[in-house]
């Protein structure tokens, strides 16, 4: 598992924003915590990726204060860091180059925010040809309105992308799963 890269997307402090709702899984950080602890422990990979919005009245944009990584998860010394304005961690990025060139044919994926940059990302990796592993309890999402309006949970958002994404174009694990492999 550590021969794999970590893939943290988006994991910023704008999305502590209530802009964005009501959100699932207040552990994601905890989790993404311990994975980032393990992989430095051992010298594996670790790869950030920040969102960068073009809208200025976003929290996620380069003049706002959520721009910042979360302290929790900010890189260190030597970890790469990429920067895109899409959904996608592949898309203007260099990010697929950076793999092929460092030999990084595996990664796990953890960050925010589910259905989106996460999804995304994850399907491109997998249709990329990446053995990806996405981490169910290092991720999490917002509620939603479908096009009638109709209120969506975001447990039930988070759920319903994880099914989706699972065997198709990853494999959902949990963080204590992953840790266990590990140790």
């Amino acid at each position: 598992m550590l021969k794999s890269a970590l893939l943290l997307i988006d994991v910023q402090k704008g999305f502590d924003s209530p802009l964005w709702g009501q959100r699932n899984n207040p552990e994601a950080e905890s989790n993404i915590t311990a994975l980032l602890a393990e992989w430095r422990k051992h010298g594996a990979p670790i790869i950030h990726v920040k969102h960068c919005s073009v809208s200025s009245q976003l929290p996620l944009h380069p003049d706002q204060p959520g721009n910042a990584f979360k302290d929790e998860a900010a890189p260190i010394s030597g970890e790469p860091e990429f920067t895109k304005s899409v959904n996608s961690a592949f898309i203007g990025t260099g990010l697929e180059d950076y793999l092929h060139e460092n030999d990084l044919g595996s990664l796990v994926i953890v960050g925010l925010t589910t259905d989106h940059c996460v999804s995304t990302s994850t399907r491109m990796a997998g249709n990329l040809g990446f053995d990806v592993t996405l981490v169910s309890d290092a991720t999490a999402t917002f509620d939603r309105k479908d096009a009638g309006g109709e209120h969506i949970s975001a447990e039930d958002m988070h759920r319903v992308n994880l099914a989706s994404l699972n065997g198709e174009f990853c494999v959902v694990k949990t963080t204590n799963e992953i840790l266990k492999a590990i140790n």
